[in-house]
């Protein structure tokens, strides 16, 4: 089944940095902030070790126009930060609810980066999603804070795969729904 072309994703102004779409110039930064096994981790999809290709793919995927998931790269080289500070991606799904991901470099942990990518998503709500998303690894509560601090509802346990883990890892699932 063939997709409708999906539109670039817009940019997006936070207070310390812009969230953009993914560039091929992102990619020795991704692959070195994605191949840290703190990162890779706490998400589903990355592997560790990274594989070669694994970034390139990555990249490739965010900028097909055929695409489900819309991906941002939190970019703060106008503030004197670093290009690439993390990633924030909302994944389209059925009747208009979308899944929000993100992770962030660990150079830049517990310092708001996460908190402030996600609200400015909300905000801009680039997707028209009535209804967002969340899954975290029950290992990772700081995530979890993120999510609640943003006004996501906690609706229950589950579990999802880690592909770094390479096992079923203990989740907790939010929504939020948005005006």
């Amino acid at each position: 089944m063939k997709l409708d072309l999906i539109p670039p994703q817009p940019p997006i102004v936070a207070e310390r940095f812009v969230l953009r779409p993914v560039r091929r110039s992102d990619a020795g930064l991704l692959s070195l902030y994605t191949s840290d096994l703190r990162v890779a981790r706490f998400t589903r999809s990355i592997p560790h070790p990274l594989p070669p290709g694994a970034t390139e793919a990555f990249i490739h995927r965010a900028q097909d126009p055929e695409r489900s998931e819309d991906v941002w790269v939190m970019d703060g080289a106008e503030q004197g930060l670093s290009e690439v500070l993390g990633v924030i991606a909302l994944d389209r799904m059925e009747r208009d609810q979308s899944e929000i991901g993100y992770w962030v470099a660990p150079a830049f942990w517990n310092t708001g980066i996460a908190s402030e990518a996600v609200g400015a998503l909300l905000a801009a709500n680039p997707q028209k999603a009535k209804t967002v998303f969340a899954e975290v690894f029950q290992d990772n509560p700081g995530s979890a804070r993120v999510l609640t601090n943003a006004g996501f509802e906690y609706i229950g346990d589950a579990e999802a795969y880690s592909v770094a883990r390479e096992a079923k890892v203990a989740t907790w699932t939010y929504l939020k729904k948005l005006d």
